[in-house]
């Protein structure tokens, strides 16, 4: 272990990346131990209060840890992508070649994204605003941008962010009339707002209208009316721009700085990022809301993501701890396939160790607690099946 704070020869794989990406999914798949359910269980505990909000999205306005897992997933592909092009360009692919394979991947991404959003439904559920498809909708021009220097990526972060400010706010607000209900939001909502802010109103703004039209094309056994949680198709342009913020990041990690110049510029970029998406917030200018991915949202999660990655990269590339962060790198790197096991057989593992070891075995602090020992139980099979096809070379790649 170095204790000098030197950067490595080469930037090949980082191993902060790769435990940045398994903190992420780690979260995500920690939902299975459901913080939030003992927190309900035991009222009135500190703990479990903040334990059970940070597992838990904010209903509107704000952010929760649990918030920043899929704009960090989304930030991360961007980082990635220029190690990627490098190492393909390579190996002599031609950028025809590296275009077809973006265009296949983003495919894939779609297609996997509405496969899991369909299981338990009767036919197929189009729906494109979860992690997969938004970053399959995106990923071919994010692929483009790979191809441009520096400063055409500010620039098209820019352009995203303004045009989607602008497109909201000429978009017109439902008439005083319109019913609420209708659209799944009680009049009595606590998170409705008012002025400028309102062109971001739950189920009323721009991304739903859209929707609304695009989401009717698709055969559906009703028709499509809302989002019970507001979130929308057009997420994924804002989304191209958290993912472009993490393209400029992996392009610095590449550079010829050192791993402080590095650190640096990332710690800085993120303080700034977050502030700006933050003051947008206060000044009324436009809300800091993940669900439907406002321009203030890219900037205060893209900020955290900035701040994340050079404290990441930092401690485990620059100063050589690695060791510490090993089981997290194995979930990183093999991100897909624990993606997919927290879809396709969490509840599979939850059943068969209530079959074999009986419910009771994780009541044995409790009631309340039973969820969290059983939940605790199924992450460490799911992880040491990751370890395995770790040990094995076996990553699953798109």
């Amino acid at each position: 272990m170095s204790n000098s704070f030197s950067p490595p020869p080469v930037p090949g794989r980082l191993a902060s990346i790769d435990a940045y990406r398994g903190l992420v999914m780690f979260l995500m798949m920690a939902e299975v131990m459901h913080f939030a359910g003992v927190a309900a269980a035991v009222p009135g505990s500190p703990v479990w209060d903040f334990l059970g909000y940070h597992q838990s999205h904010v209903e509107w306005v704000g952010c929760s840890l649990h918030d920043l897992i899929q704009p960090s997933f989304s930030f991360l592909v961007g980082v990635s992508l220029p190690f990627s092009l490098a190492s393909r360009s390579a190996h002599g692919q031609s950028r025809r070649r590296l275009f077809l394979h973006a265009l296949w991947r983003a495919a894939v991404l779609v297609a996997l994204g509405i496969f899991l959003r369909s299981l338990g439904s009767p036919g197929t559920n189009y729906t494109f605003e979860d992690t997969l498809t938004q970053i399959g909708l995106g990923y071919p021009f994010l692929f483009l941008l790979g191809l441009r220097p520096q400063r055409d990526r500010w620039i098209a972060v820019a352009l995203l962010l303004v045009g989607t400010w602008v497109a909201f706010v000429l978009y017109p607000l439902p008439d005083p009339t319109f019913n609420l209900m209708d659209v799944g939001v009680p009049p009595d909502w606590p998170h409705l707002m008012n002025g400028i802010t309102a062109h971001w109103n739950k189920n009323t703004n721009l991304a739903w209208a859209f929707d609304r039209w695009f989401l009717n094309l698709f055969p559906r056994s009703e028709p499509f009316a809302f989002n019970g949680g507001g979130y929308a198709t057009l997420n994924f342009i804002p989304t191209l721009a958290t993912m472009t913020l993490g393209l400029i990041a992996g392009e610095v990690l590449r550079n010829a700085r050192t791993a402080r110049g590095k650190v640096g510029w990332l710690l800085a970029a993120g303080a700034i990022s977050m502030a700006v998406g933050w003051g947008l917030g206060e000044l009324d200018l436009c809300p800091v809301v993940k669900r439907i991915w406002t321009p203030s949202w890219v900037l205060f999660s893209g900020g955290w993501c900035f701040l994340f990655l050079g404290a990441a990269y930092g401690v485990i590339d620059g100063f050589g701890w690695k060791r510490w962060v090993f089981p997290l790198v194995v979930i990183g790197m093999n991100s897909i396939a624990a993606y997919l096991m927290s879809w396709l057989i969490e509840g599979f593992i939850g059943d068969a160790l209530n079959r074999h070891l009986g419910a009771e075995t994780f009541r044995a602090f409790g009631d309340p607690y039973e969820r969290v020992f059983h939940g605790a139980a199924v992450l460490l099979i799911m992880w040491l099946l990751l370890y395995w096809m770790y040990r094995r070379k076996l990553f699953l790649k798109i």
